[in-house]
Order: structure tokens, then sequence, then C-alpha cells
């Protein structure tokens, strides 16, 4: 004879046993609660997730997890459970025993008993911390992309209106065009590389001086800086700038000149570090031997000598003579750089 019904109960006890495993082993925190919101049930990543172990957790009301803003969610809850509804995925907010807060995203479905009554309810929430600190890092990030295309909206126009200004012929204009809006997109890159963080100095500066070439006539020289985005722009203008009237009339345009960019760290008023680059390059002179008359009294100068230094509270200053040419910043530090950095710096050099 085939005892059924003890077949029957070790079959029952097996599927509980399985579902029991499932439950505690399971990665999303899984509680049980009575029609009272008591707690009847407490998973071990219920214990992960919220702080409470199963033998602090069991017995006292769920509403200890629900912030106090939140508690007419969990009469919402019961009301629908006692309906035998359940209820879909939503997203919501709890607290840990740290008095932390969690997003969480939660489900909820009625438990019957043997005669198909509703007992109490079962949920299930998965911490989604993680993916909503991603979603307000992307809105953030839109919003500074939206910012900064606005921006480089408003300097392209400034430099076509410039740019026409000292142009005659149509290709002349064309190319000071396209080789200007280059430069803003290499700029560009560097901070799509580091999610808008900011780029290194000597990376801005040997990026902007990539398409003019002669690689062994430039030296770079200074503490390791991380520009913030505005100066990454600025600064990637008056380089380009500077690089284009140099392959043309200036150290990169002849074998024997020499270009050398240097920064440093000095005190500057009121014991405020500030920073102090130079654009130096030196070349024979030669007979005739002029300024870029466009970039001296076109949209070049305007950046070098007004954009950049005021867009960073700063002051330049730009000289010229016979085979040497020079242009200078000073800025505060604070200015530049990005604020978390500043303390890692290395100490200020003499003025």
């Amino acid at each position: 004879m085939i005892d059924l019904a003890g077949r029957d109960a070790l079959i029952a006890i097996t599927a509980d046993a399985r579902l029991a495993a499932i439950v505690d082993s399971s990665f999303d925190a899984i509680v049980s609660k009575d029609l009272n919101s008591i707690i009847t049930s407490w998973n071990a990543a219920a214990q992960r997730m919220f702080g409470y172990t199963a033998e602090e957790a069991v017995g006292r009301s769920v509403l200890m997890l629900i912030p106090d803003h939140l508690k007419d969610e969990e009469t919402d809850i019961i009301s629908r459970v006692r309906r035998g509804e359940l209820l879909a995925s939503y997203e919501t907010i709890r607290r840990r025993k740290d008095g932390g807060l969690i997003a969480v995203s939660l489900t909820i479905s009625p438990i019957r008993n043997v005669s198909g009554e509703i007992i109490g309810a079962s949920k299930i929430a998965r911490d989604i911390t993680a993916s909503k600190e991603s979603e307000r890092r992307i809105r953030l990030l839109l919003r500074e992309v939206n910012h900064r295309v606005k921006n480089q909206f408003a300097v392209i126009l400034s430099m076509i209106r410039e740019t026409s200004k000292r142009s005659t012929d149509p290709r002349e204009f064309e190319e000071l065009i396209r080789s200007r809006i280059m430069a803003l997109s290499r700029s560009h890159d560097l901070l799509v590389n580091s999610e808008w963080a900011g780029a290194s100095l000597f990376d801005l500066a040997q990026e902007q001086l990539k398409p003019f070439g002669h690689e062994a006539r430039v030296s770079l020289s200074g503490p390791l800086l991380t520009l913030q985005p505005n100066a990454v722009q600025n600064l990637g203008m008056a380089f380009h700038e500077l690089g284009t009237n140099s392959s043309k009339y200036g150290a990169l345009a002849s074998e024997a000149g020499r270009l050398e960019i240097t920064w440093r760290i000095v005190e500057g008023v009121s014991d405020k570090r500030e920073i102090h680059l130079v654009w130096d390059e030196t070349m024979p002179v030669r007979e005739g031997e002029r300024w870029d008359e466009s970039t001296r009294k076109g949209f070049g100068t305007v950046v070098l000598q007004r954009v950049a230094p005021q867009s960073l509270n700063g002051l330049a200053v730009l000289d010229r003579s016979p085979g040497h040419l020079k242009w200078s910043l000073t800025a505060p530090l604070a200015s530049i750089i990005v604020p978390q950095l500043g303390a890692d710096l290395p100490e200020t050099e003499p003025s």
C-alpha cells in the first residue's frame, strides 16, 4: 500500500523547504506582514538592506521602515491587499536602522491561508539607490551639456562676427572659422572624456598644439593641474590663437624657433594662490617681420587680451618684439582648477 497522505506531506515539506531556501538566498528583501502591518518574516537580504536582524524586526510594525511623510502609503497598501490586489512594482523611500534613507522598488501581493482568506501581505524590496544615483548624474550631465552647448553657440557667433570684420576673402573666412570651431571641438572632447569633470592643463596645451606639428620645438612645464570646464574652453581658445599665429609667423614657422609654455603657482593678493601661465616663443628675426594683423585686431586679440583673462578673473599681457612673442596670464587658482584638487597642489613658488 502506498501511503498517499505521507507522500503528500513529504512533498509539502519539501516544497516548503525549497521555498524557504529561495527566500533566504534571494538578493531582494522579502518580508511578510499581517493585516495589522506587523512583520511576520524577514529574510537575510532584508537584514542587509535595512540593518535589522530577524529577531529585531519580526513582531514589530513595518511602519518602522517608512519615513514619517510616507506613512500614509501603508494605509493604502493594507486597504488594497485586503481587496486582494497585487501591487505592481513602484518606487519609494524606506528608512534603515541607522536612520539613512534608501530608494527601493516594491512589489506587494496578498498572502492567503488554506481556506483562501487573505491574512497578510508579502513584500519584495529591491535596492535601486545605484540606479537612481545614475539617473541623477545623467540629468545633471544633460543640464551641464545643454549649458555648455548654448555657451559654445554664443562663442561661435562671436567668432563669426569678429572674423568677418577682418576677412574679405570668403575662403580665408571659411578656413579661420573652421579651424576655430575645431579648436573648440578638441577642448570639448577632453571634457566629454572626463564627463565634464575637467582636463589637465598639460593635455589641453598638447591637444591644441597638435594640428600645428613640430612637437620637438615645444616644451611644456608645470605642476599637474586639472582645469575647470570654463578654463578648458577659454585657455583652449587662447592656445589655438597663439598656435595659429606661431605656425604662420612665429616659432613654429621656423626651423630655429622655440616655444616654451610654463605655469607655476604663486602667492597672490591677500595670500590667495594664483597661477602664472606664460607662452614664450623665440624665433629668428626676419626682415619685415609683423604680427598677424587679423589676429592682432580681430578675434585672436579679443580672446588673448579680454575674453580669456576676464573669464578667469585674471589679467593678461601680450608682448611682441623682433624675434620674440610672450603672452602671460595671471589668475586666481580657484577660478581655474577643479576645487577638490586644491589640497593636493604643490607648494607655491616665490612671486
